[in-house]
């Protein structure tokens, strides 16, 4: 008899990733199904939660077979749907209140404080529309500089370094003027949420101040399955030299062994006090070599689909595996070690322009060259020609990430020289060159 076949719901679900699900340890008898289409949570700035789980509900209804589980890989607003709509169909992950703890920035550094208040910055929530909001930061104990964001940001949309009163008042202008875009929905999701008073006092339209942390950038991978937290890998951050832009993620990381022990106990410490549960998730933590000190950035509640490709090169899976095998709601059939590489990176291959026009990109033919003259290698230009580089979408103020490139190689250092050699034979060309 034929083992029963599960049907598994992708929120977003796009092409490229069903070619990776159906790769995955026991995908023969998963049947994949999107819910929302793909350009509805990709690369837009505006979101309609109400009527995306509206949207989500009635194709859930609709469904005449079983609903075995409700995923995604997305941040917001993908993250904050899972839980509303896998209690309303009986299916696994962990509780909206839960997430939030996670995903709303304040509430998040609060339950932070309770249990690991060494490894967290100075931090206060204030109102941008509130006039007097530089002098209830500075009654914090925050002083120049200091980064501020929206207490829901997706990606690094609305951050800003703030060094001078000017530099805080003209954020404030561009904070005022767009935060309702994220804000207005995030709102919607913590109207179902039960939340302390001291937090839904702090809603969507409200931002965070932050003292400034830095060091080693890295993300431990992990997930909790029925209140046992487990940390599976930890992917270096690394950036170009002299500038704070992404060169590449490596795994697996380079820290010392004693740091990542540390950065797994601090993690196990934080999931379990939050009470996630049955869910992936991803900590970003900076290691301060100078001063001995490990940072916790910030908490995701998903997988990094940046680190797929890494996992699957080095462990023998993507990491989507616990995704799917969680949702499902089985302990994670994550193997080690078992990939074709000892190392994966993924780099980001950018030119550091103000702006630019595009006029050439490697052709597909020029592409796959590339790709079969470096077994492993998979590349995915992010321009095509005639396009202005400021029309990207989550890039950096002063350079554009224009490829995509995952390499797995022997060592650090043959990873590295694979990437300068095929670098060299990228063939990009712009005109009207800004900056």
């Amino acid at each position: 008899m034929m083992d029963q076949v599960n049907n598994i719901f992708v929120i977003g679900l796009n092409d490229f990733n069903r070619q990776r699900l159906e790769t995955l340890h026991g995908a023969g008898q998963w049947r994949f199904h999107g819910v929302i289409a793909p350009e509805a949570v990709y690369d837009t700035e505006e979101f309609d939660i109400d009527a995306m789980l509206g949207e989500a509900t009635a194709q859930l209804e609709a469904f005449e077979g079983s609903i075995d589980a409700i995923v995604g890989y997305m941040d917001f607003p993908v993250s904050t749907m899972l839980p509303i709509l896998c209690e309303r169909f009986g299916t696994t992950t962990t509780s909206l209140e839960s997430l939030l703890k996670c995903e709303h920035k304040y509430w998040s550094r609060r339950v932070q404080r309770e249990v690991i208040p060494d490894h967290i910055p100075a931090f206060a929530a204030f109102d941008p529309f509130d006039d007097e909001a530089m002098t209830h930061i500075g009654e914090a104990g925050l002083y120049f500089p200091f980064f501020i964001k929206p207490i829901k940001s997706s990606g690094s949309r609305l951050g800003f370094r703030i060094d001078t009163p000017e530099d805080f008042y003209q954020a404030i202008e561009q904070l005022r003027a767009a935060i309702g875009l994220i804000a207005d929905p995030f709102n919607s999701v913590l109207e179902q949420a039960q939340l302390p008073p001291e937090i839904a006092a702090v809603d969507g339209h409200f931002c965070m101040a932050e003292e400034i942390i830095g060091g080693w950038q890295c993300t431990v991978e992990g997930y909790v399955y029925n209140g046992e937290v487990v940390s599976y890998g930890i992917v270096d951050s690394l950036r170009y030299p002299q500038v704070l832009s992404f060169f590449h993620y490596r795994y697996p990381s380079g820290l010392p062994d004693d740091i990542q022990a540390s950065m797994v106990e601090l993690t196990d410490r934080i999931m379990t006090h939050i009470g996630y549960d049955n869910a992936a998730f991803n900590i970003e933590y900076f290691w301060d070599e100078v001063q001995g000190r490990i940072w916790l950035l910030e908490i995701n509640t998903r997988i990094s689909q940046s680190h797929c490709d890494l996992f699957e090169k080095v462990d023998g899976v993507s990491n989507q595996q616990v995704t799917i095998d969680l949702g499902l709601g089985r302990r994670p059939d994550m193997p080690h070690r078992e990939g074709a590489f000892p190392i994966a990176a993924k780099f980001f291959y950018r030119v550091f322009f103000s702006d630019a026009q595009v006029t050439r990109v490697p052709s597909p033919q020029e592409v796959r060259a590339l790709e079969a003259d470096f077994p492993g290698t998979r590349m995915d230009i992010q321009v095509e020609e005639g396009q202005w580089l400021s029309s990207l979408p989550e890039q950096d103020s002063y350079s554009y990430a224009l490829a995509h490139i995952w390499m797995g190689a022997s060592s650090a250092e043959q990873l590295l020289e694979n990437y300068e050699r095929l670098a060299s034979r990228m063939a990009f060309e712009f005109d009207n060159i800004q900056g």
